[in-house]
């Protein structure tokens, strides 16, 4: 993984690790319902945008190296395989 990439999904992690301890914070001061499903949906989109770029990433570096060597079997299951996932 380039260093660029890394800096960005440790932030990226980072961000999200403040959310859930605010969820949490939220859920022990009784809160009002909802404010925390609000900030329980900015997480899922926070992780969302967390696998995009993971994603990307993998696109960038894994996956074309993959095609440029002649491994496209691999490639192609790997994709099906993480469409999948998302799909569930």
């Amino acid at each position: 993984m380039l260093k660029s990439n890394e800096k960005k999904l440790i932030n990226r992690l980072h961000i999200i690790q403040g959310q859930m301890e605010g969820l949490e914070r939220m859920i022990e001061g009784k809160k009002y319902c909802v404010d925390i499903i609000t900030q329980s949906l900015a997480i899922q989109k926070s992780l969302q945008s967390f696998n995009q770029a993971m994603l990307e990433n993998h696109l960038e570096e894994h996956v074309s190296h993959q095609l440029k060597h002649g491994n496209d079997s691999k490639a192609i299951k790997e994709l099906a395989k993480i469409y999948s996932l998302s799909k569930k």
